[in-house]
């Protein structure tokens, strides 16, 4: 580990192979996930992968209103389960997460993907 420093909710960013995490746990995940890919149990890991959860439109006063995005601690194929995986690291889910993990499991359903906190 490279570096650490305090931040909001009482997380620790973290530095690993040059990558910022936002907390400890995070970061210990992405160890773990790491191993688990150099074993072949995982693939195509991707850090911070952004899911547009409800476009951005124009509002009848023609203002430009921003896509509703989540952004994925972590997306990975298992290859035991043959299956995509989403997976957050969260301490503390804030009301605006809560919204949008049931935006996220609602769409994503059908795929058969929904957030996870373990693996």
């Amino acid at each position: 580990m490279e570096g650490v420093v305090v931040m909001k909710y009482h997380n620790q960013k973290t530095t690993i192979d040059n990558i910022k995490f936002d907390s400890n746990a995070e970061a210990k995940m992405y160890l773990i996930l790491k191993s688990l890919e150099r074993a072949n149990h995982i693939s195509d890991l991707k850090l911070q992968v952004p899911f547009v959860l409800i476009e951005g439109y124009k509002d009848l006063k023609g203002k430009k209103v921003r896509d509703i995005v989540y952004v994925a601690d972590f997306t990975f194929y298992d290859e035991e389960k043959k299956s995509f995986r989403v997976l957050d690291c969260k301490g503390m889910k804030t009301q605006v997460f809560l919204i949008k993990e049931k935006i996220f499991n609602k769409i994503m359903k059908d795929q058969g993907v929904y957030l996870e906190y373990n693996i």
